[in-house]
């Protein structure tokens, strides 16, 4: 998998290896093997199976010669393997499993970081840990490269799920995965650093507690996370998720289309505004501007925008052509608190303390990351009487102006 960067063809081979492991475990009842074994077999490759999975490997096994009086009459045995009632596995088609559903993005997701991790990264891992004069090293950091994709993953989970699961009083299980998501970020970048410098020794810890809490942190999504939503979450929620994670990305396999669950829009149908009619204008203490150039005005700046109120919720957010960090809409209501990873929420909370008290009205910080020099401002806002209103946070890549030099006239060349 290490070689294929491709994320259609990604798609294409995960989704094959699936078939193919389905029908072979069907030809293996169909040749008299024992169930249970079968099952054993199952488990140790799949989290979970769609009804579509089924019916798409059964459709195969007829074009393949397969009498259907056979795939009959092994229903009821690969209803069980498959975890479900044969009415659940033959006539119900769960819409979590239709193409583009988060949920099914999810999994696809999940199996292919399985498949990446089991197939490649830890055969390489033990060859470059055991076998120091293989020439390994290239192409194990191509897989540790490949497998920092999860932040895609992990990003949306955190950004786009976890506000839903606020809304519904679910707060506990987004903190605790949160804090492990970015424990195996920093492990991930640890293990690499480790390959780099060919620290062998600290591998042989430290790779295989990295990979398996990977492996775990899969399990709690597919048997905790998933159920728990699935039994919550409006269409319209899923809707708008689908939607919110577009701007984030996808890890390693992207979906194959997208989600149109066959329904009645939502958004309903509002009387179109005709072309001509005004904007109406927003007048300031200096000139004023209709609410589109006040839109556009705060996009085009060269900033990434945040305001959150008095009460530290989310209210705004611009939305700059070359955003630094993701935002989606689901945060706007949020509490800010809930917008952090749980390590940090402490500074957020000394900063707006802060803010409120009067003691500061501006503070700033400054990173290197992915080839920007990062300046994150934060401005307290305050009335014309000074009673605190919100704070604004102003993120720009400062870069480019850091390496001027010299001077440079208007329209000069």
């Amino acid at each position: 998998m290490s070689n294929v960067i491709n994320n259609r063809e990604l798609n294409e081979t995960n989704k094959n290896k699936r078939q193919e492991l389905l029908k072979g475990m069907i030809l293996k009842l169909h040749d008299g093997v024992d169930p249970e074994e079968v099952k054993k077999e199952f488990r140790a490759n799949f989290t979970g199976v769609s009804s579509f999975e089924i019916t798409q490997m059964e459709q195969g096994l007829v074009q393949e010669g397969m009498p259907v009086e056979e795939i009959q009459r092994l229903c009821d045995v690969h209803a069980d393997i498959f975890k479900g009632s044969v009415d659940e596995v033959h006539t119900r088609s769960k819409e979590e499993e239709s193409i583009g559903h988060p949920v099914r993005v999810i999994r696809e997701e999940n199996y292919a970081l399985t498949s990446l991790l089991e197939e490649d990264l830890e055969p390489k891992m033990e060859a470059f840990i055991n076998h120091p004069e293989a020439p390994i090293k290239n192409l194990l950091l191509q897989d540790i490269n490949l497998l920092w994709d999860i932040d895609k993953h992990y990003s949306r989970k955190e950004n786009v799920i976890f506000p839903y699961m606020e809304k519904y009083g679910m707060s506990a299980p987004p903190k605790v995965m949160w804090g492990v998501d970015d424990e195996i970020r920093l492990a991930i970048k640890e293990m690499k650093q480790m390959v780099i410098d060919e620290n062998r020794e600290a591998l042989k810890t430290h790779a295989p507690a990295t990979l398996t809490k990977i492996k775990e942190m899969i399990f709690k999504e597919e048997q905790i996370l998933i159920p728990m939503i699935l039994e919550v979450f409006t269409e319209d929620e899923w809707l708008e998720i689908a939607e919110d994670s577009e701007e984030i990305g996808y890890c390693i396999v992207s979906p194959e289309g997208k989600w149109a669950p066959d329904r009645v829009s939502f958004i309903g149908n509002p009387k179109k505004k005709e072309e001509n009619a005004p904007d109406g204008n927003v007048r300031f203490g200096v000139g004023y501007l209709s609410v589109k150039e006040l839109e556009k005005i705060m996009n085009t700046l060269p900033v990434d925008i945040t305001f959150i109120d008095e009460k530290d919720t989310v209210k705004y957010f611009n939305l700059a052509k070359e955003r630094i960090f993701a935002r989606t809409k689901s945060v706007i209501g949020r509490t800010v608190q809930n917008c952090h990873p749980p390590q940090s929420v402490g500074t957020v909370e000394k900063l707006l303390a802060d803010f409120k008290a009067g003691v500061k009205d501006e503070e700033s910080f400054w990173i290197n990351s992915r080839n920007m020099f990062i300046l994150i401002t934060y401005y307290a806002v305050r009335d014309e009487k000074g009673k605190y209103m919100g704070t604004l946070e102003v993120t720009q890549n400062v870069k480019g102006i850091r390496e001027l030099e010299g001077e440079k006239r208007i329209l000069a060349d």
